[in-house]
């Protein structure tokens, strides 16, 4: 449990608006914290409304939600076909339990990603049993078409969280593809991109994070605008938080990437690290997340004779990352793209200065450069190595940036502001959903008074 969660005691009789609680079921077909940002939503936005006094269950699917204590979870299973230690298995024939497995290996086997369609139809069967259990139904991110059909399929108006467009990342693999059956790989396992696109046209209610986020969804999707509504995560401001007994160790940089998705930059960071150590020996980076032992990153690793000075991590508790950002003198955020970056504001809390881009919605999070951050364009190794060189040669510089950046996630960035104007979107959506009902009924009635008998 978190700091945040353990500071809550016993949840709240009534809601925090002084309204009657909802029954909330949160959807999430990939869940694990560790996973990415999605896994990191369900688990602090579900605690935040249940502290608001909300009954959240969560239904997910493997690898399964971190949850806090009070948020049951409901496990979906699927044929957990990308496990480790064996991604891409052949499952038993006695793990088959019907069609929608069926339909789940066969995507696999050709290439493409089954899960957001699998999910959405074991959901649907889900939800329809348990009709009048739930007061919403909270989509994170499946958008599969089981979940079309309104509050008559599902039980509950239904409300989706859109991050941001999966066709951005789809976009930047196929840049960074080497040839055209690396193009047609990355075409078939996004294939489930196109189902994305026809489902998010006919949601009522989208959830987005950012100003950025939502005008990719406009563009990418084709959602009508007035339908997305941003609300902005953050935080666990408890949990990231200053700690000066914490060494600070000379030449630390951080960041958190996957080395081999493009979206995130980390390629070059890398280059930008070369370039550091020839005036900043010390200069190392610590990347928390998975090494590549092939690709593009593990090859600028060796060409830069840098196997010393980058260190992967992975799987490390809540305490341990804290202790890590706050041991760095620099975090940095070198993504070419992202719909919100927790990354960013986490580090921002604990009060490490903050290196990053420009790209997506960052601004938003990172704030002004100079002021609350060290601003650079996306995919340049040059203006990430001079801002890593100004803030290692300049401890006031980075005392200043941290300390403003603390302040601006306070203001700004935390689950419960998160999870208030959450639960103010989940009402709306109950009364929309109920006054079209009224009106599809009153329609109705008017029709067959005026129906000769």
């Amino acid at each position: 449990m978190t700091a945040e969660a353990m500071e809550t005691g016993p949840r709240a009789a009534a809601s925090g608006d002084g309204e009657r609680p909802l029954r909330i079921a949160l959807l999430t077909y990939k869940g694990n914290p560790f996973c990415g940002g999605q896994g990191v939503y369900v688990r602090h936005l579900s605690r935040e409304l249940a502290r608001l006094g909300h009954h959240v269950e969560v239904i997910g699917a493997q690898p399964y939600p971190v949850l806090d204590e009070g948020v049951p979870l409901t496990e979906l299973p699927s044929l957990d076909l990308y496990r480790s230690p064996d991604p891409f298995r052949t499952p038993k024939r006695s793990e088959f339990r019907g069609w929608v497995d069926a339909l789940e290996f066969a995507t696999m086997r050709t290439g493409g990603f089954p899960e957001p369609l699998t999910f959405s139809l074991r959901a649907r069967r889900h939800l329809a049993a348990r009709r009048g259990e739930f007061d919403v139904v909270h989509d994170n991110q499946t958008l599969g078409y089981g979940l079309l059909g309104g509050p008559e399929r599902l039980g509950a108006p239904l409300v989706t969280t859109i991050h941001h467009p999966i066709t951005v990342d789809r976009q930047l693999e196929l840049d960074a593809a080497a040839n055209w059956q690396g193009r047609a790989s990355v075409r078939r396992w996004y294939g489930f991109t196109r189902m994305q696109k026809r489902v998010a046209r006919r949601l009522p209610s989208v959830l987005t994070v950012s100003g950025s986020s939502r005008q990719e969804i406009v563009d990418h999707l084709g959602v009508r605008d007035d339908r997305i509504h941003v609300v902005h995560i953050g935080a666990d401001t408890d949990l990231f938080s200053p700690d000066p007994s914490v060494p600070e160790v000379p030449g630390r940089i951080v960041t958190t990437s996957s080395a081999d998705v493009p979206l995130k930059g980390l390629i070059h960071l890398i280059e930008a690290l070369a370039k550091v150590r020839t005036e900043n020996p010390s200069a190392h980076l610590v990347v928390v997340g998975k090494r590549a032992e092939d690709g593009p990153v593990a090859g600028a690793i060796e060409r830069y004779g840098l196997e010393g000075a980058v260190e992967f991590v992975k799987g490390i508790t809540d305490a341990e990352l804290v202790d890590l950002v706050r041991s760095a003198q620099i975090a940095c955020v070198p993504s070419l793209y992202e719909g919100f970056s927790l990354p960013a504001a986490e580090a921002m809390a604990t009060g490490t200065p903050l290196l990053a881009t420009t790209g997506g919605a960052i601004p938003e999070v990172a704030g002004p450069d100079g002021e609350t951050c060290l601003a650079v364009p996306p995919g340049d190794a040059g203006a990430l190595a001079a801002g890593l060189n100004r803030l290692l040669g300049d401890s006031a510089l980075r005392a200043r940036l941290g300390a403003a950046g603390r302040e601006r996630v306070l203001a700004r960035f935390t689950w419960a502001r998160a999870a208030q104007g959450t639960a103010e979107r989940y009402r709306e959506a109950i009364a929309h959903a109920a006054g079209t009902s009224a009106t599809s009924g009153g329609s109705t009635a008017r029709a067959t008074e005026g129906t000769p008998r």
